[in-house]
C-alpha cells in the first residue's frame, strides 16, 4: 500500500481520517470498490494533508495544495463539464463522509451531549460558553470531508475562526484564505462555507433575549403627562329645570284625551299619510283613531283564542310590524294595544329569512315573551313565506301568530262594552328598542306615567296648542317620532303630516313644501334633512317658512348638526325662516328629551356656541378657543332641561362622582319622564336607571336616583346644556379620549378632496 502515496505515519492526521482511510482500504481488499475509486476517495480525504502524494488527480491536486512561488505560472485547470441539474453531487456526499458523520452522532449519543442547533438552548448557553476550543483547531486545515464532522463534534466548543477574506489568484477559480492563513477554494461546498461564516460570526445572545414578553408592558398603566390639562372648576351643583305647570288643564292619561278627542272632535284632522310622489293618500281623523282603536282592542281581548282559551292578558307584549310608510295603520295598532292593556313592540319589517339585524330582533321578542305580530294586509304580502303559504319562521324569533289588522279582519265590539282607560300607572306602556355599540338590540320599557309626564314636558316645553299642524320626517315608531308625532301630538289634538323617507329621497323639498302647503306651525327634521334641501333647493322660489314658529333638530346634540343648522339659516332666512325658530334637542331611548332650545317667546335664552380646544377635550377638559384656528370643536347648545326635571354631569369612569364646571362626564337626569328599565334585564338596569351621583366627599346628592342619558357633555352659561359626543362613540387611546361623532364632523367640515387637518 506504500506505494499508493506517502506513508500514512509520515503525516500528521487526525483520527477521523485514519479511521476512513482504514476502511476504505478493507473496502477495496474485500472488492467492495474499484481500484479507480478507492484512489479518488483516498486522493480526497489526504488532499489537504499530503502535498505531493502519488497517484492522486492532478486536478485535486491543484484544487487543495497551497499555491508557492513555483506555481504561479502554473496553466489554469481545465474547465470541468457541466453537471445536469437533475443529478446529485457526489463529489462532497460519499460513503466516507455518511460514515463519518454517523460515527460522530454515535459518540455524541456515548456522550449525552445536547444536539447542535442554529439556536441555543436556554439551558445550556452558560456550560457552552465556559467551553474552550482545542488548541489544535485552528492549526488544523478544515477538511471537506471530515469538517462538516468535525463541527459536529466540536461545536459546544464555539470555535472563534476569523473571518474569511478573498485573495485575488490568476487562474479562474479565486482562492479564500482564513485568518490562520489556510488557503479555502472558492470550489468547496457552498454548505461548508456557509458554515465557515456562521461558526465567524460573534456569539449569539441566550433565547430569552430573541423572545421578549410584551404582556407586562401592556399591563403597565400609562401615566398621565404632568402637562396635560386639568379641570380647574369647583364642583357642579345639581341643575333644576322649571317646575312643570300643574293644574286641571292636564288630562288624567293620555287614553282619556284620546276619548275626549274621538267623542267630541270626531272630524278634527289627526295624520295625513303621504305616497312617494307627495299626493296625500289618507287623513285619519280623531274620530276614526278612537273607533278602529277600539275595534282593534276588542278583537285582541275577545276574538284570539288558543285552546279555547284567550291568546292574551293584560299586560303581554304585541309586536308591531309596519313599514315606514304606513303612519296611519301604526298609530291604530299603538293605541288599541294600549286600550287592549297590551305592551306594543314597534319593530322594523324582516326583510328575509336570515338578515343578521333581524336575529337581534328575534332575542328581543325572544326576552320580551312576544307571541303575536301585528300587521297590514298589503305588509304581510311582502313578507317571506314558507311553502304552506304561511309566514316564513325567521331566523333566531320565537313563534309567533300573525294578525292584520285591516278595517275587515276587525269585529265590532258591542255597544256596552267599554276598555279600562286606567289613569297614568307604573305599568309598561310600550318598549323601545335600542341596538347598542356592540350590536346586541334591548327593549327600553316606558311606562304609563313616564309616557304622559313626557308628553307633558314637551308640551310645555314646546308651547304646543290645539289644532296646530306639525310636519314629520323623522321614524314615527321610535324616539322624538314617536314623543311628538304620535303621542304629544293626540295630546293636544294636533295635525301631523307624516313624510315618507321614500319621498324624501326622491324629493328633499318635500317637509319645505308640505310646511308651505299646510301653512304648518311646527317641523321635526334631523340635519340630514336640512342639508338634503339645501343641495335641492336651487330653483325653488315660491316656497315660504314663514309660517314655523318651531323647527326642532333632532340630533342637534351631534357636533355636526350646528354646520347644517348655520348652512339652512342663511339659505333660508330670505324665504322667511327666523333664527329663533331653529329648536336642537338632545335625547336618548333611556332618558327621552333631556333638553330642547325654547323659542324667545317662551322665555328661552338667547342660543349659545363654544368654540373648544379638541386638545382639551380630548383630556375631558373644557377650554375655549379661537374660532380660526383647525384643532377646534365648535358645538351649539341644545337648549335647556326639561320641566320637571334635574340634571347633572358625573364622571365617565368609575364611581359617579359630580364633575367639575370645566369637566365634560356623563349627563344624568331625575324625572319622572324617563324610561324605567330594559325589559327582563335587572343586571344593566341597575347600573343605567339607578346612578345615585355623589359630591366629592362621597354624599349621596340626592335620595332619588337619576337616569344615565350616554350622552357627554357640560352645563354652560345661562345653564344651556351642551353635548359633545356618546359614550357609545367613545374611543379611549392611552389617556385620552376621542369621540367617533367627531370623526364624522371633520369629514364633513373639510373639502375631502384636498386634506384632513392635522390635530382634527
Amino acid at each position: 500500500m506504500a506505494e499508493r502515496g506517502c506513508p500514512l505515519e509520515a503525516v500528521p492526521l487526525p483520527a477521523e481520517v485514519r479511521e476512513s482511510l482504514a476502511e476504505l482500504e478493507l473496502e477495496l481488499s474485500e472488492g467492495d470498490i474499484t481500484q479507480k475509486g478507492y484512489e479518488k476517495k483516498r486522493g480526497k480525504l489526504l488532499a489537504r494533508y499530503v502535498p505531493l502524494t502519488q497517484g492522486v488527480d492532478p486536478s485535486l491536486q491543484a484544487e487543495t495544495r497551497v499555491p508557492g512561488p513555483s506555481q504561479a505560472t502554473a496553466p489554469a485547470p481545465k474547465p470541468q463539464k457541466p453537471r445536469p441539474s437533475h443529478t446529485r453531487d457526489e463529489r462532497f456526499r460519499s460513503d466516507v463522509h455518511t460514515e463519518a458523520v454517523q460515527a460522530a452522532l454515535a459518540k455524541y449519543k456515548e456522550r449525552k451531549m445536547p444536539m447542535p442547533s442554529k439556536r441555543r438552548s436556554v439551558l445550556t448557553h452558560t456550560a457552552v460558553e465556559a467551553c474552550t476550543p482545542p488548541a489544535d483547531l485552528h492549526s488544523a486545515p478544515p477538511d471537506v470531508t471530515t469538517g462538516l464532522a468535525q463541527h459536529q463534534h466540536t461545536y459546544c466548543e464555539r470555535p472563534q475562526l476569523a473571518s474569511v477574506r478573498g485573495v485575488p489568484q490568476g487562474d479562474s477559480g479565486s482562492v479564500l484564505e482564513t485568518a490562520g492563513g489556510v488557503p479555502v477554494s472558492s470550489r468547496v461546498s457552498s454548505k461548508i462555507q456557509q458554515l465557515l461564516n456562521t461558526l465567524k460570526k460573534p456569539k449569539r445572545p441566550p433565547l430569552k433575549e430573541f423572545f421578549v414578553d410584551d404582556l407586562e408592558e401592556v399591563l403597565e398603566v400609562q401615566q398621565p403627562d404632568p402637562n396635560q390639562p386639568k379641570p380647574e372648576g369647583g364642583q357642579m351643583a345639581v341643575l333644576k329645570g322649571e317646575l312643570l305647570a300643574v293644574g286641571s288643564t292636564w288630562p288624567p292619561s293620555l287614553l282619556a284625551t284620546l276619548q275626549q278627542w274621538g267623542t267630541t272632535q270626531p272630524k278634527a284632522p289627526c295624520l295625513t299619510a303621504l305616497d312617494t310622489t307627495g299626493k296625500a293618500v289618507y287623513t285619519l281623523t280623531y274620530g276614526k283613531l278612537w273607533s278602529r282603536s277600539l275595534k282593534l282592542a276588542y278583537t285582541l281581548l275577545n276574538k284570539l283564542t288558543s285552546k279555547n282559551e284567550p291568546l292574551l292578558k293584560p299586560g303581554d307584549r304585541v309586536a308591531l310590524v309596519f313599514p315606514n310608510s304606513d303612519p296611519v295603520m301604526f298609530t291604530v295598532a299603538f293605541y288599541g294595544c294600549l286600550l287592549a292593556e297590551l305592551v306594543p313592540v314597534p319593530i322594523e319589517v324582516p326583510l328575509t329569512r336570515k338578515d343578521a339585524g333581524s336575529q337581534q330582533v328575534g332575542f328581543l321578542l325572544g326576552s320580551c315573551g312576544v307571541a303575536l305580530a301585528l300587521t297590514t294586509d298589503a305588509c304581510q304580502k311582502g313578507l317571506p313565506k314558507a311553502q304552506t303559504g304561511e309566514v316564513a319562521a325567521f331566523k333566531g324569533w320565537p313563534p309567533l301568530t300573525w294578525l292584520v289588522i285591516d278595517g275587515k279582519h276587525l269585529a265590532k265590539p258591542p255597544k256596552d262594552w267599554h276598555p279600562s282607560a286606567q289613569d297614568a300607572g307604573a305599568g309598561t306602556a310600550y318598549i323601545e328598542y335600542k341596538t347598542s355599540k356592540e350590536g346586541s338590540t334591548v327593549g327600553v320599557a316606558v311606562s304609563h306615567a313616564s309616557l304622559l309626564a313626557q308628553c307633558q314636558a314637551l308640551t310645555q316645553a314646546c308651547g304646543y296648542s290645539e289644532a296646530e299642524t306639525l310636519t314629520n320626517v323623522l321614524d314615527f315608531k321610535r324616539d322624538a317620532g314617536l314623543w311628538h308625532g304620535v303621542l304629544t301630538s293626540v295630546m293636544n289634538r294636533m295635525h301631523v303630516v307624516s313624510i315618507p323617507y321614500a319621498l324624501m329621497k326622491a324629493n328633499p323639498l318635500s317637509w319645505i313644501q308640505k310646511v308651505c302647503a299646510y301653512k304648518a306651525r311646527a317641523a321635526l327634521v334631523k340635519s340630514r334633512d336640512m342639508h338634503w334641501s339645501l343641495l335641492a333647493q336651487r330653483g325653488q322660489r315660491d316656497v315660504s317658512l314663514s309660517s314655523l314658529r318651531l323647527l326642532v333638530v333632532a340630533d342637534g346634540a351631534n357636533p355636526w348638526s350646528i354646520s347644517s343648522c348655520d348652512a339652512f339659516l342663511n339659505v333660508f332666512q330670505a324665504r322667511g325662516l327666523r333664527p329663533e325658530v331653529i329648536c336642537p334637542c338632545a335625547s336618548s331611548p333611556e332618558a327621552l328629551t333631556v333638553a330642547i332650545r325654547r323659542p324667545p317667546d317662551l322665555g328661552g335664552p338667547p342660543p349659545r356656541r363654544a368654540v373648544l380646544s379638541m386638545s382639551c377635550l380630548s383630556h375631558g377638559v373644557i377650554r375655549l378657543d379661537a374660532e380660526e384656528k383647525l384643532s377646534v370643536l365648535t358645538v351649539q347648545d341644545v337648549g335647556q332641561v326639561m320641566p320637571g326635571a334635574n340634571v347633572c354631569v358625573v364622571k365617565v369612569e368609575g364611581t359617579p362622582y359630580l364633575c367639575k364646571t370645566d369637566e365634560v362626564g356623563e349627563i344624568c337626569v331625575n324625572s319622572s319622564a324617563t324610561a324605567t328599565a330594559y325589559y327582563g334585564l335587572l343586571g344593566i338596569t341597575k347600573n343605567i336607571f339607578e346612578t345615585v351621583p355623589l359630591t366629592a366627599g362621597g354624599t349621596p346628592i340626592s335620595d332619588r336616583p337619576f337616569t344615565r342619558t350616554g350622552l357627554l357633555g357640560f352645563i354652560g352659561p345661562d345653564n344651556l346644556v351642551f353635548v359633545v359626543g356618546k359614550l357609545d362613540g367613545l374611543m379611549v387611546v392611552g389617556v385620552r379620549r376621542h369621540n367617533a361623532d367627531d370623526i364624522v364632523a371633520t369629514a364633513l367640515a373639510v373639502e375631502p378632496m384636498k386634506f384632513v387637518y392635522r390635530g382634527r
